[in-house]
C-alpha cells in the first residue's frame, strides 16, 4: 500500500514536469503558442489541483494506515515484551528456586563433611589410643583377651565356658570351651605377635625381611610350644588347643606367606585362629552342642516313655481287677434283688392266709419257707 502511493506520487511530479516543459516549448513559438500555453497551463493548474487534492487524501490514507501499522506493531511489541517478561520471571523463579535446591543441599554436604571431620578426629584418637595400647606387651594381651570374651560371649550359650580357668596343674587359660566328649574342653589362648609383624611390614632391603621373617616365624613357635605344653593335659581337656590371634592382618600374612608355621601348629594339635574363623568356629560347636543336648534330652523322654508304658501296663491290669470286682458285686446284687423278691412273694402268700387256729403254726411254717435258703454275699478279694 505505502509502495503504489509512493508510485502515485512519482508520476503525477514527472508528469508536471513534462507538461510544464512543453508550455516554455509553446512559448517560444510566438503568439499562437502563446495562447495555447496559456490554455495548457490553465489545464496544468486544475491537473496539479487535482493531483494536490488526490495527494492530500492519499498522505491522510497514508497516515491512517502507518497509525494503524504503528498501533499493531506497538500491540505486538508489548504481547511479545509480555510474554519475554514472563518467561524471564518464570526463569528466575526457576532459578532461584534451583539455586536454593543447591545451597540447602551444600549446606548439608557441609555438615556431613563437618561431622565426617569430627568423626574422623575422633577416629584418629582413637587409632593413636590404640596403637599406644597395642605398644606395651601387657597391654596388647589385654586387647586380644577382651576380643576373645567379646566373641565368646556373642555366640556361646551361658554356662559352656569360662574365663581364667585354672586347669589341675595349675595353670591359667584365657577361656576353657565346655565342650562335651569328645573332644572334651577346649582351652584357647590369645597370642600377639605384633613387633615381629610390624617388622615385616616395614622391611625395605631383602635382608630386613629375611630378618623380620625369621623373628615372626620364631614368635610363633615359641607360642605354639607354649600353648602345647601349658594346655593339652591328657584326660582333662581336649587333644588340640586354639591359638588366637586378634588380628585378621596378622592371620592373612601368617597363612600367606609362612605356611610351614602353620603346619608345624597343627602338628602340635595347635590350631592358629582369627576373629572371623573363631567365630565360625564358635557357631560350629554351638551347632554340635545344641545336638549332642537333643540326643540327651531325646534318651531321656525314650527312658521315660518306657516307664510311662509300664505304669499303663499296670494301670490296665488293675482295672481288670476292678472291672472282675464289679462283676461279681453285680452278681451278688442279683442274687440279693431274687431273695428280696421271695421275701416279698411270701409276705403276700401270709397275708392271703385265714387266721384260724392253727395260723400261728401256718405262718411260721411260711416264715421258715422264706429264710430257708439267705442269700450269700460273695467276698470281694
Amino acid at each position: 500500500m505505502n509502495a503504489s502511493l509512493l508510485i502515485a506520487v512519482v508520476i503525477g511530479v514527472a508528469g508536471l514536469l513534462a507538461l510544464g516543459a512543453a508550455v516554455l516549448v509553446l512559448m517560444r513559438r510566438g503568439d499562437g503558442g502563446q495562447q495555447q500555453a496559456a490554455q495548457q497551463v490553465a489545464a496544468l493548474g486544475e491537473r496539479l489541483a487535482q493531483m494536490t487534492e488526490t495527494q492530500a487524501a492519499q498522505q491522510a490514507q497514508l497516515a491512517q494506515t502507518l497509525q494503524a501499522q504503528e498501533r499493531a506493531l506497538a500491540k505486538s511489541v508489548d504481547e511479545r515484551l509480555q510474554q519475554l517478561t514472563g518467561k524471564i520471571d518464570a526463569t528466575l523463579q526457576k532459578t532461584d528456586k534451583n539455586q536454593k535446591t543447591v545451597l540447602d543441599e551444600l549446606k548439608e554436604r557441609l555438615v556431613r563433611i563437618d561431622t565426617a571431620q569430627k568423626n574422623l578426629t575422633d577416629l584418629s584418637s582413637q587409632v593413636v589410643g590404640l596403637q599406644e595400647i597395642l605398644s606395651n606387651k601387657q597391654a596388647r594381651g589385654a586387647f586380644g583377651e577382651v576380643q576373645l570374651q567379646d566373641l565368646v560371649e556373642s555366640v556361646m550359650p551361658p554356662g559352656s565356658y569360662s574365663f581364667q580357668a585354672t586347669l589341675g596343674d595349675g595353670k591359667r587359660a584365657d577361656c576353657l570351651l565346655d565342650l562335651p566328649n569328645p573332644p572334651g574342653p577346649m582351652v584357647v589362648d590369645a597370642k600377639f605377635p605384633l613387633e615381629a609383624w610390624r617388622m615385616l611390614q616395614e622391611a625395605k632391603s631383602d635382608r630386613e625381611k629375611t630378618e623380620a621373617a625369621r623373628a615372626f616365624r620364631r614368635d610363633v613357635a615359641t607360642h605354639v610350644k607354649a600353648i602345647s605344653e601349658k594346655y593339652i593335659v591328657p584326660g582333662e581337656t581336649a587333644d588340640a588347643a586354639l591359638m588366637f590371634l586378634p588380628s585378621e592382618a596378622v592371620y592373612a600374612e601368617l597363612h600367606a606367606n609362612f605356611g610351614d608355621s602353620v603346619d608345624a601348629a597343627h602338628r602340635a594339635k595347635v590350631f592358629i585362629v582369627s576373629p572371623t574363623t573363631l567365630w565360625a568356629l564358635l557357631n560350629t560347636m554351638r551347632a554340635v552342642m545344641k545336638d549332642v543336648r537333643m540326643k540327651e534330652a531325646a534318651g531321656i523322654i525314650q527312658k521315660e516313655v518306657l516307664t510311662m508304658l509300664e505304669d499303663v501296663d499296670r494301670l490296665d491290669k488293675r482295672v481288670g481287677h476292678l472291672e472282675k470286682h464289679f462283676e461279681l458285686a453285680e452278681k451278688d446284687i442279683r442274687d440279693i434283688r431274687t431273695s428280696s423278691d421271695k421275701v416279698k412273694s411270701r409276705g403276700t402268700k401270709i397275708q392271703d392266709i385265714q387266721l384260724e387256729d392253727n395260723s400261728a403254726s401256718a405262718i411260721e411254717n411260711a416264715v421258715e419257707d422264706s429264710f430257708s435258703e439267705p442269700p450269700r454275699l460273695r467276698t470281694v478279694e
